[in-house]
């Protein structure tokens, strides 16, 4: 009689290592993890021909001016505890005509098989992020979610192009992809997470860890009042050059302009220019 080999079937060490969650999911796996959120994303933007992008950062807390009119407004509950002041809606608009205008003159309406550029990449949630998809929606153009599981439990928009909807574990790999097709970063109104990653992006920029590209911050009654970069200067923490690695504008239709004016690529980057160093 031939002798039960279940438990040997059913024993841990038996799976394949590639359908053992167990094991892909403890401290051994953790660079293979990082490598899988790191492909992954980009085996999907190669496919879609993503060749540039301009990131928007901002405040997830903002709502549209009537949130009653918006049905499909993605804000959950447990992130309305807190909203910005008088103003927040504006800056939604803002950001949701930012997202129209560089969609439409930007290149990211290309068809036929040829490479999109400057395509509108955002983290993915509520509030002004949520805006410019949707501005890069209404404009008929795909648009990014790059998505962080957080303890909020973070759900995408309903307007980034759901093939193009990312979810993150590792901030680490999110910031890399933020940064590695960046053509330019616009900047609203927003909290801790908005200014880390402009601080991210602008300290790579500062060390020569990445190209220089555009940086524009949208309102400056309120960045003038949040950072006083002059300051940084003065004391001499930063160089009076770098005060230079950013503008800030008025409105969305004043960001579009001041990224024109800073030499916003639209086509192939030259040979050699690198997006973010090794």
């Amino acid at each position: 009689m031939t002798k039960d080999n279940s438990p040997q079937m059913a024993s841990p060490a038996y799976r394949l290592p590639a359908l053992d969650t167990e094991f892909l999911l403890g401290d051994s796996m953790r660079g293979v993890r990082l490598q899988l959120e790191y492909e992954k994303a980009e085996e999907i933007l190669r496919a879609w021909i993503v060749r540039s992008t301009i990131v928007v950062f901002g405040s997830a807390r903002v709502r549209p001016y009537d949130d009653s009119a918006d049905p499909v407004s993605t804000v959950s509950p447990k992130q309305t505890a807190a909203r910005p002041r008088s103003g927040a809606g504006f800056w939604y608009e803002q950001a949701r005509c930012f997202g129209r205008i560089a969609s439409q003159r930007g290149g990211a309406l290309n068809v036929d098989g040829k490479a999109r550029d400057n395509i509108i990449a955002t983290g993915g949630g509520p509030g002004i992020m949520e805006a410019a998809n949707r501005g890069a929606t209404e404009a008929g153009a795909p648009s990014i979610g790059f998505n962080i599981g957080l303890p909020r439990e973070q759900e995408p928009n309903a307007y980034s192009t759901p093939e193009l909807t990312f979810q993150f574990h590792y901030f680490a790999v999110r910031k890399l992809h933020f940064a590695m097709r960046a053509n330019a970063l616009v900047v609203f109104p927003g909290g801790f997470g908005t200014l880390d990653e402009l601080f991210e992006i602008l300290t790579l920029m500062q060390t020569m860890k990445m190209h220089k590209m555009p940086v524009v911050m949208v309102g400056r009654s309120y960045w003038s009042e949040i950072i006083n970069f002059e300051r940084l200067a003065r004391e001499g923490m930063i160089d009076q050059a770098d005060l230079e690695l950013f503008s800030v504008v008025d409105d969305a239709e004043g960001a579009w302009s001041e990224l024109v004016r800073l030499g916003l690529r639209i086509g192939p980057r030259p040979p050699g220019f690198p997006s973010v160093q090794p």
